[in-house]
């Protein structure tokens, strides 16, 4: 599975200062399935999500990280957690040589499900 860094915020239960992430998100071969942090998402349609928590149902907004480093939506609060395995790569991606911690939090997340996982439950009978 191919590995990508990403934004990925809670929406489910908040307005723009939900619980936000940044780190590498798996990907199944269709692009229809996203893997991060222990979790599998779907693509919705959702009000304020354009994925969905396979097993909860909750919405998510998961997009490409922001080079200019506005990946909350504007009028939203709050520390990013950024995963400790992806840093050097996201200072890289936008420009800078050290992270600033006013804004984030490192923290180790759980390695991305597998599709096997998640196959029965993608799978379940309606």
């Amino acid at each position: 599975m191919k590995k990508t860094i990403m934004y990925v915020e809670l929406k489910s239960g908040f307005n723009d200062n939900g619980p936000a992430w940044i780190g590498y998100i798996a990907y199944s071969k269709s692009g229809q399935t996203f893997y991060f942090n222990g979790k599998a998402f779907k693509k919705g349609s959702g009000i304020s999500g354009n994925y969905y928590d396979l097993e909860t149902g909750e919405e998510y907004w998961i997009s490409g990280v922001k080079k200019n480093r506005q990946d909350r939506h504007w009028t939203g609060s709050g520390k990013v957690m950024i995963d400790k395995n992806c840093i050097d790569e996201y200072l890289r991606i936008i420009g800078k040589s050290n992270l600033d911690e006013r804004h984030f939090e490192i923290v180790s997340l759980e390695p991305s499900a597998s599709s096997k996982e998640f196959h029965e439950v993608e799978n379940r009978k309606l």
